[in-house]
């Protein structure tokens, strides 16, 4: 059975933040510098995303 995606707002060494499924968060590739989630839905994850770039905790893409 399959379990609902999530989806995880990731910090990168640039400060940029990005939105990945949550499958891609173990990967060693990503150099994750900060992390924020389990969302439920992508949607939610780019409401949260705007919020921390708001709050100076993430710059845009």
């Amino acid at each position: 059975m399959n379990e609902p995606q999530t989806w995880y707002i990731v910090k990168r060494s640039g400060g940029n933040c990005e939105i990945i499924p949550s499958e891609q968060v173990g990967d060693d590739n990503l150099e994750i510098i900060e992390e924020w989630g389990p969302f439920s839905s992508q949607e939610e994850a780019i409401a949260r995303r705007v919020g921390l770039i708001r709050a100076g905790k993430c710059q845009p893409i």
